[in-house]
């Protein structure tokens, strides 16, 4: 499985602009809106919608891309994700509570689903959980994508 050091690398080649953060480094966002983008690092299978359709996903690292224009912005937003001690609230919550390891790309002013249209431009990027995390989106297949460092050639 590829370093968490590697993917941040990929993730910060891909979005330059973005500011990379952990659970320590949310002061700096203030109280930015936005958009951001949570890499996810499973080391077990999870069940992506329980009780409903259900989806096993792999251990592996996964791009979740979501919108904080709320109160606090993405900092707020991103603290509750970082949090291990929570009530899961949305679909994305399974994951966080189960990961490994974690770090996320923040955009202030960015749009969710402008992460997600790059990354599938990238062969590494593809959905596996169809709807996770879009549900209120016209636009996206999802905002959950799954990595994959040997992707196949088509």
């Amino acid at each position: 499985m590829i370093s968490p050091a590697r993917f941040a690398h990929l993730l910060q080649r891909q979005f330059p602009a973005a500011i990379t953060t952990g659970p320590d480094g949310l002061d700096a966002l203030q109280s930015a809106k936005g958009a951001y983008l949570l890499a996810i690092r499973l080391a077990r299978p999870v069940i992506a919608f329980p009780g409903g359709a259900d989806c096993m996903l792999a251990p592996g690292w996964y791009a979740y891309a979501g919108s904080a224009n709320g109160p606090g912005g993405i900092k707020a937003r991103l603290a509750r994700h970082f949090r291990a001690e929570k009530k899961p609230h949305w679909h994305v919550d399974r994951l966080t509570l189960a990961a490994e390891r974690m770090f996320a790309l923040a955009f202030p002013g960015g749009k969710e689903c402008a992460i997600i249209v790059a990354l599938l431009g990238d062969t590494h990027f593809a959905v596996i959980a169809p709807g996770f995390g879009s549900s209120d989106c016209r636009q996206c297949p999802a905002h959950l994508l799954r990595f994959d460092a040997h992707p196949p050639r088509g």
